[in-house]
């Protein structure tokens, strides 16, 4: 006897039978595409074991989707080779909201084929081939894909432990291997779409053989599909690096990749979000400083970054001498600190940077503002006693809720990272990193899971993740607990007793780097930016030559109130004049015409086309300072 559970009720079954078996006669839910079995996903076809219980998985729960999206990419391959038996099959995993296959193939696939391949795919899927999965030796495995000539399965097959389970999957004429499960029939695949084409490596290593990869995503509905595309297209519209040019705010090149020319609206923004969090940094006790961009090597060495991520430091020789440039502020901060004899009662100091930094991403990561090789890092760090790191932990989750809600971002991921395996410090300081976080989190009411072992090679941490109006994740705050690089960089203050103590080093960002937030903000907002970071506040339009002078006369007044105001006084037709301002996502469109003049007074549209009638220029301007002040999303 064995148990199968599905929708939370609990079904004894006297003898051997599948989940697909029990639902087919008890004429049940047909879309459960698998089944947990003790905890593990099994295929429908595999769910006979006795002495266990069997837990039905729907095709449109997440562990469904993924073996939808296996299934499809096995489908994928199918079709691949059925066009060109030649193409290599390399690897083809679930990724989010889809999967991709790497392929070796003699022709260049384009964007242009995809729709072909697709449409065999559909064809393949329509002859409702059962997907039949197989349990085979390393010996057996490496007969079959050798007689197809898949080097790269036969690659990957000799990297399997020896007594690890291979299973391999057919339908029809084509065989992969995959760990699955699988669907039972390939007539259950039918909404789905490719996407698009990129170039990658084997194994991912830029020295081996250049493949490529062929994106798809896979839903369990044709209304999920088609809410993913919808979804995918107002991404595209909402896209930084097309707002980007098209405001004319800054650009790329090939002359320094990976680096930003900032335009002149481009860099109001990033200033004003600087701006603003200088001098919240400020009234929180903050000093404000700047360290070298260059420091020698053995600086690097001795906190341990020059071992953790010596592929990213961009290195330099002066002298004879070897230098880094900084990829992080953290070291300099120390620097700063151990100028002078510290005591106890100075604790906490708290050192903020707007630090400029270089890593040397891989070409193929970088993307507009939001990976980028030189950006600069909204970086903190606080010394204190371990008596002080609860409160002070408490205070800088309280700074990155605020400081996102200024934003619009209200809905917040955190989770607890732990100690990596690559790591500096005994088990003894982890132990008690992770309980002081622990701790603060609890007691602040704070919702958050665990991550293990992402933690910082020098200690724990707590990262914060924002969803965007897309339902997308950007992690961005982090707050990171270091017992380690202090004693490493020779960091001390005197206590009560007049000893020698070694501070607790707090590191923490809130923006991570304000060029990537910059990124993000013109995402979330589609490009209007509220009142307060919108480049230009106000633009004045005139309908005709005669009311030129009352438009200087209000330009004037609004600039010295502090408005950034341009007038368009071109003889364009004031309709034409409407749309490239609105357009150009200028907040607030002010329409002059003889009416206006006579009237002394000025009539307001918004971007988004509200018509707010006529005002006095007094009172706009009364409006405009509360929304600023208020840092209003709205307008």
């Amino acid at each position: 006897m064995f148990n199968i559970v599905l929708d939370n009720k609990k079904y004894k079954v006297q003898e051997k039978i599948s989940i697909y078996e029990f639902l087919k006669s008890n004429n049940n839910d047909k879309n459960v595409v698998a089944a947990r079995i003790n905890g593990s996903l099994h295929d429908l076809s595999d769910c006979i074991e006795s002495d266990c219980e069997l837990e039905a998985i729907r095709s449109n729960e997440l562990d469904g989707l993924d073996i939808i999206r296996h299934s499809c990419a096995h489908l994928l391959g199918h079709a691949l080779k059925q066009i060109d038996p030649k193409i290599k099959m390399v690897i083809g995993p679930v990724i989010n909201n889809g999967f991709y296959y790497d392929i070796l193939s003699e022709k260049a696939i384009s964007e242009k084929d995809l729709k072909s391949i697709e449409n065999t795919m559909k064809k393949l899927a329509k002859k409702n081939y059962n997907i039949i999965r197989q349990v085979v030796s390393k010996t057996e495995a490496k007969k079959v894909f050798t007689e197809r000539k898949e080097d790269y399965k036969l690659e990957l097959i000799n990297d399997i432990p020896k007594n690890e389970i291979i299973a391999i999957y057919h339908h029809q004429e084509y065989i992969d291997m995959c760990r699955g499960p699988h669907l039972i029939n390939t007539k259950y695949l039918k909404h789905f779409k490719l996407m698009k084409v990129s170039g990658s490596y084997w194994r991912g290593d830029s020295n081996n053989q250049p493949l490529q990869r062929i994106y798809g995503t896979a839903w369990d509905t044709e209304e999920s599909l088609d809410n993913y595309l919808k979804k995918l297209e107002e991404a595209d519209r909402r896209d930084h690096r097309k707002l980007g040019q098209r405001l004319d705010l800054f650009h790329f090149q090939e002359e320094s990749p990976g680096m930003i020319f900032w335009h002149n609206n481009g860099w109001f923004i990033y200033s004003a979000v600087k701006d603003y969090i200088t001098s919240y940094l400020v009234n929180n006790d903050y000093d404000i400083i700047d360290t070298p961009q260059i420091l020698d090597k053995s600086l690097w060495k001795k906190s341990g970054h020059l071992d953790k991520f010596s592929d990213l430091i961009y290195e330099v020789t002066s002298e004879d001498k070897g230098y880094a440039i900084k990829p992080m502020s953290c070291p300099g901060h120390i620097q700063v600190f151990n100028q002078g004899i510290k005591s106890y009662k100075d604790l906490p100091i708290k050192y903020a940077e707007f630090g400029k930094v270089h890593r040397d991403e891989p070409s193929g990561t970088l993307h507009g503002l939001l990976r980028i090789r030189g950006f600069t890092q909204d970086d903190a760090h606080i010394f204190c006693t371990p008596d002080q790191i609860e409160n002070e932990i408490s205070d800088l989750i309280s700074n990155i809720y605020d400081i996102y809600k200024v934003f619009g971002f209200e809905k917040i991921k955190v989770e607890l990272s732990t100690r990596p395996e690559k790591r500096v410090g005994d088990d003894s300081i982890w132990d008690k990193s992770e309980s002081s976080l622990k701790s603060a989190l609890d007691n602040n009411k704070v919702i958050w899971k665990i991550n293990e072992g992402d933690g910082a090679f020098y200690g724990p941490k707590i990262d914060f993740s924002l969803t965007d109006s897309l339902e997308r994740e950007w992690q961005l705050g982090t707050i990171q607990l270091d017992f380690s690089m202090p004693d490493r960089l020779n960091a001390s203050y005197i206590d009560q007793d007049g000893q020698k103590r070694t501070p607790v080093m707090i590191h923490r960002a809130i923006l991570g780097s304000i060029e990537r937030f910059v990124g993000i903000l013109i995402e979330e907002y589609a490009g209007d930016m509220p009142l307060w970071l919108a480049p230009t506040q106000v633009v004045i339009l005139n309908i005709t030559s005669n009311q030129e002078n009352y438009c200087n006369n209000i330009e004037n007044s609004l600039q010295n109130n502090n408005v950034r105001v341009i007038c368009d006084l071109r003889n364009e037709k004031i309709s034409f004049k409407i749309r490239e301002h609105t357009l150009s996502k200028i907040p607030y469109i002010i329409i002059i015409g003889d009416k206006e003049v006579a009237d002394n007074k000025i009539s307001v549209r918004t971007r988004s086309g509200v018509d707010m009638g006529q005002m006095t220029v007094e009172n706009f301007m009364k409006m405009l300072d509360t929304h600023v002040i208020e840092k209003s999303l709205t307008i």
